[in-house]
Parts: structure tokens; C-alpha cells; sequence
């Protein structure tokens, strides 16, 4: 089965009850049962429900899986991975990276004895040479978030395999319809399912899939016990998204094309961060594991001004200045006072960060009205 397939029809069957082509929504906590432990196979819904379920099957087919998860946001997922680890252990992690995620490595197991270096990662020999006995798993993201630079999985993957460490891509930003990480050898792949996946700006969600079911059982595990579990009402809601990912993935690569390409020619802005560009760092990685370079945008006006950065993402009109990425609206973002704000400025600053860095996720809107309302925004 082909990706566009699977968006609609991976892991998926009709209700055994009707014949109802979705999933039904099973707004229920319990389940009945004839004598105890005699059931059809769900007990209680924080352990298992058929709607999480066929959205954990979509999630596994469309990565190439074997084995999703479904998780109340992004978080949660992430927080999932981290407890597969214990105290002493460490991770090396991008240093360009989603500012909550940062602060959850930091600010919470930190505290619990973990330890993370935050490094670049654009040559794999350098993530080796912080590797030690402790080294217990390597966190990526690829692109990264809001800096767009480009990590080489299969590369990172050899490393990671040569000291049997635990390999996380999260693949946020590409979605599998443009890089699907398993297949370049990472062992587990995180989602903000709020983005890409649902696309419509309605849900907050994360999700896992990982292909080693001794890994699988260990996370369902901790999904089970931790209980930061979506509802079915979510889980419908993500299901539904997926169906059009594949068409909406396509028209959000054309217009970030083509948004990247006005910024780049404008005489305003300084730097245009998108790894389509032949100029970017690692643009030849980029070609090699993804099938187009997404719909993330970010970019710097000329003299790095706080101030001329905010009037511009305030005069936008069509985009909207937002958290969150990844909808069918195209948002507008500046990471420094906003989704990176729990980055210390020092920290920020090292990986690109500045104060005038707007990132923008270029929606399914027509491209015409978007690079115009940049045309006016700028000035």
C-alpha cells in the first residue's frame, strides 16, 4: 500500500458492530464484562479504546511501524521516552530544539538524576564524541524547530547502533509523508500530533511508534501507568486529519516554497531558514531522506531588531500570530518571547535564536495571499 493509501485506509477496518465506515467514537470509561477478566478485549479506557486504537494503527502505517501509541499532547509522549531511562543515564539532545521539550529535560528530570547535553548536530562524528559509558539514548529532531537545520538520521542511526543506544527522531515538522525515521534506522519516532497530523488546529495530541516489540511493550507500559492517555473524542479527531495528510502535506511544501523563495529575494531580510534552499548547511541530506522540504519557514530581518520583528508579525493579516504550527491557517510565530521563551537568551542566541526570528508555518492558503500579506507586513 502506497503512503496516500495509507493515510486513508493503514491499519484501519470497518466496525465489526455496523459496518461503520469511521471508527465510531467509544465515549466510554468501562467496558462490560461477563465473569471477571471475560471481555472483548478492552477493560478500561485509560488501558485500551477502540477509537485510540485504529488512530494507534494509523499512526504505526503511516511511519512503517509496527507499533503506535496515542498520548494526551506531545509532552506526554516525549515524557513516555525519557522514562524508559533511569537515574545516572544521559542523552544527547539537538540544541535546537522545541523550547518544551528543553524545559521538560531540564526542569523536570534533571531533578530525577538524568543528565542531557544539548549539542549540534549537523556531523554525526561530533555527536560520538560525547558518548560514554551512561549514553543511554540520542534525541533529534529533524528539521529543527525554529532553526530548520537538517540532522542526518541514517548517519546519527550508525552511531547510535555502534554503542546500542536508544535513537528518537521527532518528526514533527517533515510528518511521514516527507521522512518516515524508522526506515533510516531510528528505533523510536515522536509526534506533536497537535501539528501536521491533525492539521485543523482543533486537538492537542503526541504519539510514538517504535518497530521492536519488547520497546513497544515497555512504552505501553508506561502509557498505561502514567495515564497521560488522549480521549476518544481526539482520537477520532486525528484520524479524520490523517485522511487528507498527503494532500494537505503537498500544498503546505508548495507554498513554503514559495514563501521561502520571496523572503529570500526581498531587500529586508537578513536569513531565510528553509532547507530547500541549495545554500542550506545540509540541503544534500535534506534531498536524501526527505521527499520535499515542508511547509516551516523562518527567517531574521536585517539589523535584528526586537522591535521592527514584532511589527511585523502584529500587521499580519492572513497569517495569524500563534502558538502551534502545522494547521490548515498558516501562523506566525517569534520563538524568542514565544514557544522558546523557557530557553534561557544565552542559550537561545548560540543556536540562532535571536530576537528578530519570526517563524512562520505556511498553511494551504492560496500563495498568492500569503506572499502578499508578507509584502505588506514587512513594509
Amino acid at each position: 500500500m502506497k503512503f496516500n493509501t495509507k493515510t486513508i485506509h493503514g491499519g484501519q477496518e470497518h466496525d465489526p458492530a455496523y459496518g461503520s465506515v469511521m471508527p465510531p467514537i467509544y465515549q466510554t470509561s468501562t467496558y462490560a464484562q461477563s465473569t471477571p477478566g471475560g471481555h472483548k478485549g478492552y477493560e478500561y479506557s485509560r488501558t485500551h479504546n477502540p477509537t485510540r486504537n485504529a488512530l494507534e494503527k494509523s499512526f504505526a502505517s503511516i511511519e512503517n511501524g509496527k507499533y503506535g501509541l496515542a498520548f494526551g499532547s506531545g509532552l506526554a509522549a516525549i515524557d513516555a521516552v525519557v522514562k524508559l531511562l533511569k537515574p545516572g543515564d544521559e542523552v544527547i539532545s539537538t540544541n535546537d530544539l522545541y523550547g518544551g521539550t528543553y524545559r521538560l529535560f531540564t526542569k523536570i528530570y534533571e531533578d530525577f538524576g538524568i543528565k542531557f547535553h544539548f549539542i549540534g548536530m549537523e556531523n554525526a562524528s561530533h555527536i560520538e564524541s560525547f558518548i560514554n559509558k551512561n549514553t543511554k539514548l540520542i534525541w533529534v529532531e529533524t528539521p529543527t524547530n525554529p532553526m530548520m537545520n537538517i540532522i542526518d538520521v541514517v548517519a546519527t542511526s550508525k552511531v547510535a547502533k555502534k554503542y546500542n543506544i536508544l535513537l528518537v527522531v521527532d518528526n514533527t515538522f517533515a510528518t511521514p509523508y516527507l521522512q518516515r525515521p524508522l526506515d533510516l534506522g531510528a528505533d523510536i519516532v515522536m509526534h506533536s500530533a497537535t501539528k501536521y497530523l491533525g492539521g485543523h488546529s482543533d486537538v492537542v495530541m503526541g504519539a510514538l511508534v517504535v518497530n521492536d516489540k519488547e520497546l513497544a511493550d515497555r512504552l505501553y507500559f508506561i502509557q498505561n501507568a502514567s495515564g497521560a492517555v488522549c480521549g476518544p473524542q481526539d482520537s477520532f479527531l486525528v484520524l479524520r486529519g490523517i485522511k487528507t495528510l498527503h494532500v494537505r502535506m503537498q500544498r503546505h511544501c508548495e507554498n513554503g516554497k514559495a514563501v521561502a523563495e520571496f523572503l529570500n529575494s526581498h531587500p529586508k531580510i537578513e536569513k531565510v531558514y528553509w532547507p530547500g534552499f541549495e545554500s542550506h548547511p545540509n540541503h544534500t541530506i535534506a534531498k536524501s531522506q526527505m521527499n520535499d522540504f515542508g511547509g516551516m519557514v523562518s527567517f531574521t530581518t536585517k539589523g535584528n531588531n526586537y522591535e521592527e520583528a514584532i511589527r511585523i508579525v502584529e500587521n499580519l493579516k492572513v497569517f495569524t500570530l500563534a502558538e502551534s504550527l502545522g494547521g490548515v491557517e498558516s501562523l506566525a510565530g517569534h520563538p524568542a518571547s514565544m514557544t522558546h521563551a523557557s530557553i534561557p537568551k544565552e542559550e537561545r542566541e548560540k543556536s540562532g535564536v535571536v530576537d528578530s526570528l519570526i517563524r512562520l508555518s505556511v498553511g494551504i492558503e492560496d500563495e498568492e495571499d500569503l506572499v502578499n500579506d508578507l509584502k505588506q507586513a514587512i513594509g
